[in-house]
Formats: structure tokens, sequence, C-alpha cells
């Protein structure tokens, strides 16, 4: 009787480390998917970052053609820096 009861508490302690192990596996998988995600919003963002600058540059030449003075400011307030 005694070794029923000591095979069924080692049962219950196996079930429990399992439980435990998937849980923890699981947890990383969460983890890894979520950095994943991370990593392809910053791949999106640095995308965007780049059309929006060839696009403003786009936009400043085709008005410097027009205006050559477009593109820079000078300001007295500035000590003569140019901003571009």
């Amino acid at each position: 009787m005694q070794a029923v009861k000591d095979k069924l508490q080692d049962m219950n302690a196996m079930r429990k480390a399992k439980a435990a192990a998937n849980e923890e596996e699981k947890a990383e998988q969460d983890l890894a998917k979520a950095r994943m995600e991370v990593a392809r919003e910053v791949r999106l963002m640095e995308l965007h970052v780049a059309r929006a600058g060839e696009k403003a540059e786009r936009e400043v030449s085709k008005h410097a053609t027009k205006n050559p003075n477009a593109g820079c400011s000078v300001d007295s307030t500035d000590k003569g820096a140019m901003a571009i």
C-alpha cells in the first residue's frame, strides 16, 4: 500500500514539474514573440523615417529650383548660422 502511495506522490510531483516547465516555456515563447514584434515595429519605423526624409528632400529640391533661398534661412539671432 505504501508503494502505491509513493508512486502516486511521484506521479503528482512529476505532473507539477511538467506543468511548471510548460508554463516557463510558454513565458519564454511569449517573450520571444514580443521581441520579434518590437523588432518588426522598429524596422517599420526606420523605413517610415527614411521615406519621410526622401519626400522632404524631394520637396526641398523642388522648391529650391523655383526659389534658390528656400532651404536656407539666416536670422540675426542665430549669429549667422544657417538652417538647412
